[in-house]
């Protein structure tokens, strides 16, 4: 009985143990199907589609589908008046007439005028200018891609200060893309490429209302050159202005040309022109007009743009046609040439 007893709890020990034994197997089992697969097997096996960065600015197909290989950006001029503590939004357009979808960078920089008078403005790259306007904007995103005959329409934040000080602000919002250009190698083959930047902007005049320093003098008027005579037009007048104060003027008026009996004979109105604080500015017109002899006297009424102050100038010259002249004078000297001759002869026959 002993025995058999034995035999039963040897028995229920190794069912036991061969229990335990299965139960461990399945419980490594369930383990090993929780730990995390490859990543090569994740990526095989995953259905998500990879979704393309979210374009920053919205855009418009451009009508007709040229290509020009360049870019367009709009306006070419903004010119705001924001008060201290405000904030305005104004939107600038990139035109891609590229033939391809490129990559553009937008950015802020500061402008100043010139004293040389045939230089318009000057961009001071990195540098920040006496009239800084490039901690005052901001856009969304710098860099952005855009398809060819698209159009994508970006907002620029103007943002003034409350303890901002009366005056103006100046700079340009330049927009630049890379080109690449193959350069073709002698063994036919085509060798590493050079990039070509090419960038345009759109100019900004911010003015801070205040009490600003308005101040400019229109310092010459006459033909440029200071020419006095002339065979035949057209005449280029130049008109040198130059800014004094602390914000940019517009000058506009017009020149009148009289001759030398006192009749009006050319009307020039002069469109407004913006000349930057500091700045030494050259305009130049034109004044074409047909069959002119004698002497001319220009008249210019200048407003300079503020306070209704005008400058006056007048400026004389001469339009002398000698070659048409010299022709004729030739002309009619050979006529009575021949009629003198003419007539000596005569009256040798008649003797």
């Amino acid at each position: 009985m002993f025995a058999t007893s034995l035999a039963h709890s040897t028995f229920r020990i190794v069912l036991l143990f061969l229990v335990a034994i299965i139960c461990g197997f399945a419980h490594s089992t369930q383990v090993s199907a929780q730990e995390p697969v490859s990543l090569q097997e994740a990526l095989a096996t995953t259905t998500a589609p990879v979704t393309a960065p979210v374009m920053p600015y919205s855009t418009e197909q451009l009508l007709g589908d040229e290509v020009y290989g360049d870019f367009v950006i709009g306006p070419g001029k903004l010119e705001l008046t924001i008060n201290p503590g405000e904030t305005k939004t104004v939107e600038i357009t990139v035109s891609n007439r590229t033939g391809k979808e490129r990559i553009f960078e937008v950015v802020a920089e500061d402008a100043r005028g010139s004293s040389d008078p045939n230089q318009t403005i000057i961009l001071l790259g990195n540098d920040r200018g006496p009239y800084s306007m490039k901690d005052l904007v901001s856009v969304p995103a710098q860099r952005f891609s855009l398809p060819h005959n698209e159009r994508a329409r970006i907002p620029v934040t103007i943002h003034i200060p409350a303890d901002a000080e009366p005056g103006g602000r100046y700079g340009s919002m330049l927009v630049s893309t890379v080109s690449q250009e193959a350069q073709p190698g002698g063994d036919g083959t085509t060798q590493p490429q050079s990039a070509i930047v090419a960038r345009i902007g759109s100019i900004f005049f911010i003015t801070i209302p205040g009490d600003v320093d308005k101040s400019g003098i229109l310092k010459e008027f006459g033909t440029v050159g200071n020419k006095k005579f002339y065979q035949k037009g057209p005449i280029n007048f130049g008109i040198l202005f130059e800014n004094t104060g602390s914000i940019h003027l517009t000058p506009r008026g017009e020149i009148r040309v009289v001759n030398t009996f006192g009749e009006e004979v050319g009307q020039i109105t002069l469109e407004p022109w913006f000349v930057l604080p500091g700045a030494l500015r050259l305009r130049e017109v034109i004044w074409d007009r047909e069959l002119l002899f004698g002497r001319y006297t220009a008249t210019l009424v200048l407003e300079r743009g503020y306070d209704d102050a005008v400058d006056t100038l007048t400026y004389s010259f001469w339009i002398l046609p000698w070659k048409p002249l010299a022709g004729g004078f030739a002309i009619v000297f050979f006529v009575l040439f021949l009629i003198r001759a003419f007539f000596k002869k005569f009256e040798f026959k008649r003797k």
